[in-house]
């Protein structure tokens, strides 16, 4: 997953120097006002998030199995912990009961 954040940032980074170097050459509108360094980093968003939806598939759908393993890992664990805690309430129960058919 983190091979996968930094990949998308490392595109990120990629589009708003892109963006940069064509807001400050003239060749892309400037911002109004004060907004430049706003309007670069939301062209860079807007740019960078259909090229890292296509250029990053492989990598995110390696990264979403890796999270559906480790999610099956937990409910597996979980319901380990759950059979182990009705076996030993059933023996308790059972236990008792005997105990109490004795006295």
């Amino acid at each position: 997953m983190l091979r996968y954040t930094l990949m998308r940032l490392g595109i990120f980074v990629g589009c708003l120097v892109v963006v940069w170097g064509l807001v400050y050459s003239g060749l892309a509108p400037r911002g109004l006002g004060d907004s430049n360094g706003l309007w670069v980093v939301l062209l860079a968003l807007v740019l960078s998030a259909p090229i890292s939806f296509v250029v990053l598939r492989k990598e995110r759908d390696r990264a979403s199995e890796r999270i559906v393993r480790r999610v099956d890992r937990a409910k597996a664990n979980l319901e380990a912990n759950r059979n182990m805690e009705d076996t030993a309430d059933e023996a308790a129960r059972t236990q008792g009961q005997a105990q109490g058919q004795a006295s």
